[in-house]
């Protein structure tokens, strides 16, 4: 039975307030047909991420749009100096990033990372390395992915295997076009969950420099 977007809202508002990393009663949820839009203010960068993850969880919810503002308290305050040295070491530190290739600044609390990497998850990893780090406002990710030497058909064949591995039966609705290490997801997925696992099986294959992804969700009736 398909929820009203009384009920979505209902259910996402609960489920921020179970997220122990979310002070929800500062943040603001409005339904539209399944689209859920969140308005408000948090403490940090990571806690924004958190009530967005949050939401995506929620059966019902086609899209999230993330209108929350970072006011920083006044204990997680730094200068960009302080604050671009803690992610100059968080980046330095991750086992799973090249080192010295990606290159790190900060602005009044905004950290920007530029660079080139090998492919699509070192590029997530980067931000994912740093976003957690208190005084961060936003993190601006425009680190690119390398071009590779694999045709697009040995990149397509390999993206439909993963696909298949994790779930066959939802590979069949799912339509790719591959081009120059850039791939288009288009079809229908039954959740956010599944959209978010699809999405991360081209991001994950080796030669794809980037995801435009146009699924929608149908919900089973």
């Amino acid at each position: 039975m398909l929820k009203t977007d009384r009920e979505i809202a209902e259910a996402v508002v609960d489920e921020l307030r179970w997220d122990t990393r979310i002070d929800a009663h500062a943040i603001e949820v409005r339904v539209d047909r399944g689209g859920v839009t969140m308005v408000g203010s948090v403490c940090s960068w990571a806690e924004r991420l958190a009530a967005q993850e949050a939401a995506q969880r929620v059966a019902g919810v086609h899209d999230v749009s993330n209108r929350i503002e970072v006011a920083l308290e006044r204990d997680a305050q730094c200068t960009d100096a302080e604050l671009a040295q803690a992610v100059r070491t968080a980046l330095d530190w991750d086992v799973f990033l090249p080192k010295k290739i990606i290159a790190s600044s900060v602005s009044a609390g905004q950290v920007m990372l530029e660079g080139e990497v090998e492919c699509c998850p070192q590029r997530d990893e980067a931000e994912r390395a740093v976003r957690n780090i208190r005084g961060v406002r936003r993190v601006l990710n425009r680190i690119l992915v390398k071009p590779t030497l694999g045709e697009a058909y040995q990149v397509q064949k390999s993206i439909e295997a993963a696909l298949e591995r994790r779930a066959a039966r939802g590979a069949c609705r799912i339509n790719l076009d591959v081009h120059d290490g850039k791939v288009i997801l288009s079809g229908v997925v039954n959740s956010w969950a599944e959209r978010q696992w699809v999405v991360g099986a081209a991001k994950g294959t080796l030669g794809v420099r980037s995801v435009d992804d146009r699924l929608s969700i149908e919900l089973p009736r």
